[in-house]
């Protein structure tokens, strides 16, 4: 290299030849060195299944995060993972005999964690006094929600919306330990923060059934003598917390896959119709939501018949078909006249079947739907508390701008955000 650049050696005539090529071949040195320094800081890029061996980037001795912090992080996301697998794997498989599927039930109790005591479950009790005496509540509500955190999605934080649009000096207790959690914690932050009054509260299943018609029936299946039957025991035991906390407590359950319209203030012991005769008999009744005071006999009623009559196999058996039967029993008995309850009809909380729900969502560029949308809405503004949105058929469909439960969001949600999109 010395030789090469003895400048005294070169003729003066080829000087400006030769500082052209020492200039060009500097500047190629100092674009390898770049880039073979950059290379260096960059082996986060190179792929796991490359065969050469990354150098180590100087900023590996400088985390982002705190190794406590990613440590937590990482075992709250294995947590949720965990809470989806365990909500897939707890459904019993199909074609099963009564024997075998209690068989199947047994071995899996160990892994049925909302019928275990918890630490945090055994605060139950304190937490929900606590939370409905010092909020001062005007209403009670109770929702459930047994399915991960991670599944509570947009269309569920709409009924949320306008449940405090309609009932702002209200109070909402959302029976879950999924939502009991980081997660739900800033699930709930958006309503929280603006003053609202929610809380989501691990039930202790042991209490609520305590000194109930279910108490025998519980016992029993945490032991591995009941067949939970093919249906998701999830489903069923949301059918029995919903009777045994407004029993214990009095209020107002709900569904989480309703729009509220209106308060619910005026109404009292009272439950909805599903469905009528030509004659405007009631034909079904539905659960989705309840209406009644602490310790109200016809929610033990209720409790009686799960224990008396439960098959895990019957969808609606242990549910709508239930209070139903219950209902249709006592308008036919002397006892009629001891219990103290309104049967609401199903323009109240059902204005729309769940063949037809499908039609609420849609949006039809046609002078005659345009009509019959207005006439629907000008119909629901008046005798209309709350809308169901039957979840079980509609949860894959889009909120069409401009349909009808576009429109009813729009005029009831209290942050608004993302409507169409859910």
């Amino acid at each position: 290299m010395v030789k090469m650049f003895d400048y005294c050696r070169i003729s003066k005539t080829k000087k400006i030849h030769l500082f052209s090529i020492l200039s060009f071949a500097l500047i190629l040195s100092i674009i390898i060195f770049i880039s073979n320094l950059s290379s260096s800081h960059s082996v986060a890029f190179v792929s796991k299944t490359s065969s050469h061996q990354p150098l180590k980037s100087i900023f590996a001795q400088r985390p982002l995060i705190s190794k406590k912090k990613e440590t937590d992080h990482e075992a709250y996301i294995i947590k949720e993972e965990q809470e989806v697998e365990d909500h897939v794997n707890l459904v019993p498989p199909f074609n099963l005999t009564k024997e075998q599927r209690i068989s199947w039930f047994k071995k899996k109790l160990p892994e049925f964690s909302i019928l275990k005591s918890t630490r945090l479950s055994r605060q139950f009790t304190s937490r929900v006094n606590k939370f409905l005496i010092s909020r001062s509540c005007k209403v009670q509500f109770f929702m459930t929600w047994i399915s991960p955190a991670s599944s509570f999605g947009r269309r569920e934080f709409f009924a949320l919306e306008t449940l405090f649009k309609s009932h702002p000096k209200g109070c909402l207790i959302i029976l879950s330990s999924t939502l009991d959690s980081p997660r739900g914690v800033r699930i709930l932050r958006l309503l929280t923060q603006l003053g609202y009054k929610v809380a989501a509260v691990t039930p202790e299943l042991s209490f609520l059934f305590n000194n109930t018609p279910v108490e025998f029936w519980f016992d029993d299946l945490k032991n591995g003598k009941k067949d939970p039957g093919e249906i998701p025991l999830a489903q069923n035991l949301s059918n029995l917390i919903r009777l045994a906390v407004l029993y214990k407590y009095g209020g107002i359950y709900l569904d989480t896959d309703f729009i509220i319209l209106k308060d619910f203030l005026r109404l009292r012991n009272s439950i909805g119709a599903q469905s009528v005769s030509a004659k405007g008999k009631w034909t079904r009744l539905n659960n989705a939501v309840l209406i009644f005071d602490k310790n109200h006999p016809l929610l033990y009623k209720f409790m009686e018949e799960f224990a008396l009559s439960f098959d895990g196999n019957k969808w609606g058996q242990n549910g709508p078909y239930l209070v139903s039967r219950v209902v249709e029993r006592l308008m036919t008995s002397t006892e009629k006249n001891q219990f103290n309850f309104t049967v609401l009809p199903p323009i109240s909380f059902y204005p729309v079947d769940w063949i037809r729900i499908p039609g609420f969502f849609m949006k039809f560029n046609t002078r005659t739907h345009s009509r019959w949308i207005e006439a629907k809405l000008l119909q629901l503004s008046g005798e209309t508390y709350g809308v169901h949105l039957w979840n079980r058929q509609s949860s894959s469909m889009k909120i069409e701008q401009g349909s009808i439960i576009w429109r009813l969001i729009s005029d009831h949600c209290l942050l608004c955000k993302d409507i169409y999109s859910s």
